[in-house]
């Protein structure tokens, strides 16, 4: 038979040896079965590269969209942000350790970070978090409601195996109860090593139902420390829908010009437990007594306010914040942003530094009601978006030094000793009265104020350490200097002549 083909060439078929027909299709079928293999191989790699960089895509993604991150805070990401994700540890755990965290978001926030840091010390596998939902903010927020938890587990896990639950075996409902405990405040390796890590050899789940304060300042290895700020800096990351509109928060106020947060810790929770109510009516001042007392972890309940006061342990009022504000030379056009829940008094208490600084916003006066919705109720991720807007401010200003504004202010060192001005509260209040009754005129007022001041705005110091009284020292988050610098450099940054340590 002939076949002519489209060169008009003739071809016998009959001629073509039939043995080599099946021998072509054989070739033909191989290398077919050939590329399907390396395009499934390659399939595979692709997707387990995309597991490894997937969730780190995404969140980058929700974290700009629809709102693009401001300039200022891509750098700030782009230089602190996290490595690809390294292999996980291989360790042989030593038990499970399980942590309710108590206090505010700042609060809890720390503790989370010393708990990583206990569980990479001892060995143990973390289970995530679980958040204060029964103090006075009645927060009803999970670990998941604020932080990123794939990011946790997975940005950690060279240090420290974290997982979301306990293993069946060890579940509540199968009747297994564990160890309970609250460690001792302000612990060193020490005890932990010799006290704690024998427990989970007796009972393999150990819980520690308050996480305040457990690890302590000072002593312990660099190694911990850095551990410490890793968790805190890169470990927790907030949910894609917070970042997301604290960005935008940002953005809002950066248009606008360089801003001022103003941590106005003027709140009805902190006048209760301070015993603070300078400035407030008698009915007031009832009514945070009535406060204290109905909260039995607040052990402090007949306290005088005035003496507190003149100790420097009293948030300052809005009326005294006005008066700093106008004493440091901020200019009348200064965008403030305060960074607080309800101010106790409202608007009534807040109308001399509105007069004093019309630029006054809230961020429920930036964002649109709906944006906000749903975060009503929810105290921690309100905190959250005051949060970001104060490491991003250009000047931060606390009226009190409690944990938001300490952990502000190591986060605002960690990013290059951003400025920060820290009240010292005894001095101004010393001052404040004298200008008050006359005794002190304005510009002297001013003069002494900012003498006060000079070495109180974000420069780099070391840790003030004072033996046995950890309470009276500097806190490890609000000035974390073993991750600010390494070696040499540490002389040259934070000097050798700042050392103080007190006996």
């Amino acid at each position: 038979m002939e076949v002519r083909s489209e060169n008009n060439i003739q071809v016998r078929c009959d001629k073509i040896p039939t043995q080599l027909i099946p021998r072509t299709r054989l070739r033909v079928w191989f290398l077919r079965v050939c590329s399907s293999i390396l395009l499934w191989t390659c399939l595979i790699q692709l997707l387990a590269v995309s597991e490894l960089w997937h969730p780190r895509l995404l969140a980058g993604l929700t974290n700009r969209m629809p709102w693009t991150t401001p300039p200022s805070l891509r750098l700030q990401h782009s230089l602190h942000s996290p490595p690809p994700l390294p292999p996980p540890r291989n360790y042989r755990s030593n038990g499970f350790l399980e942590v309710s965290c108590n206090g505010g978001l700042n609060q809890m926030r720390a503790a989370i970070c010393d708990m990583v840091t206990i569980a990479r010390l001892l060995n143990l596998t973390l289970v995530v978090p679980e958040l204060d939902k029964t103090s006075f903010w009645a927060d009803p927020s999970d670990f998941e409601d604020i932080f990123d938890v794939r990011h946790f587990i997975d940005s950690l896990r060279d240090e420290v195996q974290i997982i979301r639950k306990l293993p069946k075996k060890f579940s509540r409902k199968y009747g297994f109860q564990a160890f309970r405990m609250s460690p001792i405040s302000w612990s060193n390796e020490k005890y932990y090593l010799e006290q704690i890590l024998p427990l989970f050899s007796k009972y393999k789940v150990v819980h520690f139902n308050r996480t305040d304060a457990r690890l302590a300042n000072n002593g312990i290895q660099p190694d911990l420390q850095k551990l410490r700020c890793r968790v805190n800096f890169q470990g927790l990351k907030f949910t894609p829908q917070i970042e997301t509109l604290g960005y935008k928060l940002v953005q809002i106020l950066q248009e606008k010009g360089p801003f001022v947060a103003l941590h106005l810790r003027y709140e009805m929770d902190m006048l209760a437990f301070s015993g603070c109510t300078h400035g407030c009516s008698v009915e007031e001042a009832e009514e945070l007594k009535r406060l204290r007392y109905a909260y039995p972890w607040w052990r402090e309940k007949e306290i005088v306010s005035e003496e507190r006061r003149q100790q420097g342990l009293c948030p300052l009022t809005p009326e005294e914040a006005t008066l700093l504000l106008q004493a440091l030379g901020l200019d009348k056009e200064t965008q403030i942003y305060i960074a607080s829940g309800e101010i106790y008094g409202s608007e009534r208490r807040l109308a001399p530094l509105r007069a004093a600084f019309p630029h006054i916003v809230k961020k429920e006066t930036i964002l649109d009601p709906a944006e906000l919705q749903q975060f009503q109720n929810h105290s921690s991720q309100m905190a959250a978006l005051d949060f970001m807007v104060s490491i991003a401010s250009n000047t931060f200003i606390p009226t009190y030094d409690g944990n938001m504004a300490k952990v502000v202010e190591g986060h605002r060192r960690y990013l290059g000793f951003k400025k920060g001005i820290l009240p010292d509260r005894k001095k101004l209040v010393e001052l404040l009265d004298l200008h008050q009754n006359g005794t002190l005129p304005w510009n002297n007022f001013v003069l002494a104020v900012r003498q006060a001041h000079e070495k109180r705005m974000g420069q780099p110091f070391r840790r003030r350490i004072i033996p046995d009284k950890p309470k009276e020292e500097d806190y490890f988050y609000a000035n974390p200097q073993e991750c600010l610098c390494e070696g040499t450099k540490c002389e040259d940054l934070l000097g050798p002549g700042n050392s103080s340590t007190l006996q």
